[in-house]
């Protein structure tokens, strides 16, 4: 989408991965492999090399906000304008539980929820949770994408269970008893977030708001299995609005929602572009161009009404990658 913008303008782009092998970067111009698991500051310092190294105007940080966004001032030296919503903002929306604490604030419909570290705080967040027969779920508390979902579940298999595609499913015990190892193993153990697990579609809006975040554009994509419908429902639109302009949210954000009892309930909201914007060209318009040129003069430029209704089919293709072909820095 960056590339076959509305402008024609040239574009190159370079990417970094953790994963020397990352399909993603088979599309970049230039290529590295960044750190693992290192801490704010040096992750910060690496990219702030990549950028001077490399002369780039305009970085789009799809994950580690929190190391950059306090940094911008440095970018902006480097000469490289980051694309970022305010620390504060971040901050706040890396933890689960206290985007649900701001969120049902403003009147954001959220889950109940609990935050549990050990095996006996799990326990009780089920008791809790299930009372009226609910199935409930845990999920990492931070910024770890879909990454530790599991539906906890402690009836026995049956074999439409087996026969059925495979679900995340794991017993509390199960868990519990990880929890308990780790703690006699002293393992650093992070929060976790128990809530009832709500119904689908699934729905993911992405957003395009200008600083201070008034939103400019929101496209909502319910998910279908194979499909993405590209939704017009305004409830949907509604509560991102509310989330992108209570946290002041810039550029490209997503927030994601399903269903309890038909109504839309908010699963999580990130300041930053989702996985699955490219699906929102066929509304369209292109977000991550608008969100480039609003980063770089102020002005996202001409944006269509988005074309809402329609179905997308989200299918597989195989490319062939030549071997060297990537520019990748070990």
């Amino acid at each position: 989408m960056l590339r076959d913008n509305p402008d024609a303008t040239p574009v190159r782009i370079l990417g970094t991965n953790v994963d020397r092998g990352a399909a993603a970067l088979a599309a970049c111009d230039v290529a590295e492999v960044e750190p693992h698991r290192v801490d704010n500051h040096t992750y910060a310092e690496f990219a702030l090399d990549f950028c001077r190294r490399h002369g780039i105007d305009v970085l789009i940080p799809p994950r580690r906000l929190d190391a950059l966004a306090g940094r911008a001032d440095d970018f902006a030296a480097a000469g490289t304008r980051l694309m970022s919503s305010s620390p504060a903002a971040i901050d706040v929306l890396t933890s689960k539980s206290r985007t649900y604490e701001a969120a049902r604030a403003i009147g954001v419909p959220v889950p109940e929820w609990r935050v549990v570290r050990d095996a006996d705080g799990l326990r009780a967040a089920v008791r809790d949770l299930t009372g009226a027969g609910e199935t409930v779920c845990i999920k990492p508390a931070g910024e770890y994408s879909a990454f530790g979902f599991r539906i906890l579940d402690e009836r026995p298999l049956s074999m439409r269970d087996l026969l059925e595609p495979a679900r995340p499913l794991v017993s509390v015990h199960a868990v519990a008893e990880a929890l308990r190892r780790a703690a006699d193993e002293r393992e650093k153990v992070p929060a976790f977030i128990v809530m009832p697990y709500l119904d689908g579609p699934e729905v993911s809006v992405d957003c395009l708001s200008a600083p201070g975040g008034k939103l400019l554009a929101g496209i909502a994509r319910a998910k279908q299995g194979r499909y993405r419908l590209l939704s017009d429902n305004p409830a949907y639109l509604e509560i991102a609005e509310r989330l992108v302009s209570h946290f002041e949210l810039a550029y490209l954000s997503n927030v994601q929602l399903r269903h309890r009892n038909g109504q839309p309930m908010l699963l999580e909201a990130n300041p930053r572009p989702s996985a699955g914007i490219f699906q929102t060209a066929f509304a369209g318009v292109n977000l991550p161009w608008a969100a480039v040129r609003l980063l770089l003069s102020g002005d996202p430029g001409p944006l269509a009404e988005p074309r809402l209704g329609g179905r997308v089919a989200v299918t597989e293709i195989a490319t062939e990658v030549p071997a060297g072909a990537l520019a990748v820095a070990s």
